[in-house]
């Protein structure tokens, strides 16, 4: 694995002391889920973006999608 090295406030470093002994776990397991959680939303905005900015990409009126799901 590759290490990094990050600068967070004091009072983030406490909330993570205390998050890593209330779930048993390490700093470093806790920042790792927390940016790969992080990735993944990025990753999710990214593509969600691409498509709005698609103008080939089919645009569903709100009334019709309504009326499809009532």
């Amino acid at each position: 694995m590759s290490r990094i090295t990050a600068t967070i406030p004091p009072a983030m470093a406490k909330a993570l002391d205390v998050a890593a002994v209330e779930l048993n776990s390490t700093r470093s397991e806790i920042v790792r889920v927390a940016l790969e959680g992080y990735l993944e939303d990025h990753d999710d905005l990214t593509v969600a973006m691409a498509r709005l900015r698609d103008p080939t990409d089919p645009v569903c009126e709100w009334d019709e999608v309504r009326r499809q799901v009532v």
